[in-house]
């Protein structure tokens, strides 16, 4: 009996084809991009909740140069963006924000903003849908759908989604007479 003989190997040869490293090119080529979008774009933001209860209060700083007071029953979320971007979903809320801060802050309350400027102001939210500003130093610009206005120091108005009210003169006792910070 004949013992089989053992297959002849074939030395390997490259054969260089332009159709397939065009291939090999765009498979990397989509992979590399893939990549650099989910490093790019897959930095989520940071956004912290804030909520107190109903005997709770709660005073924190924000960011550097940025204190918030939140009364009983107040829930806000902070987006850490520029500028720092505040949520005030119920409740009262106040801000003191140092005149050489700088970050900026920008408050949105159902759908307005309200951009600052250095300044310490209030803002309580009502359970009808009208909400009252009122700024104790500096001036704030609140944007609704009827334009933007300016409240300066010692004002307070009323607001919702489409347009301000009642916008009036105030002493500094009545911005925020829930809050606990020093002056």
């Amino acid at each position: 009996m004949q013992e089989p003989e053992p297959p002849v190997i074939q030395p390997f040869t490259f054969v260089f084809s332009w159709r397939r490293f065009l291939v090999h090119s765009a498979i990397m080529s989509i992979c590399i991009l893939l990549g650099l979008m989910t490093w790019y774009f897959g930095k989520p933001p940071s956004i912290r909740f804030y909520e107190t209860k109903s005997e709770d209060t709660l005073v924190t700083t924000i960011a550097p140069g940025i204190n918030m007071a939140l009364d009983t029953r107040s829930s806000v979320a902070v987006k850490e963006s520029q500028p720092l971007q505040v949520e005030l979903f119920k409740g009262n809320v106040y801000f003191d924000i140092k005149k050489d801060t700088i970050n900026q802050l920008e408050v949105k309350v159902g759908n307005a903003i309200i951009k600052d400027f250095g300044t310490r102001f209030s803002i309580e939210m009502h359970k009808d849908g009208i909400s009252n500003i009122a700024v104790a130093d500096g001036h704030i610009k609140i944007q609704v759908a009827s334009g933007t206005y300016q409240i300066n120091a010692l004002e307070q108005a009323d607001f919702d989604d489409t347009s301000i009210s009642k916008h009036r003169l105030i002493t500094e006792r009545d911005i925020a007479p829930w809050r606990s910070l020093p002056q």
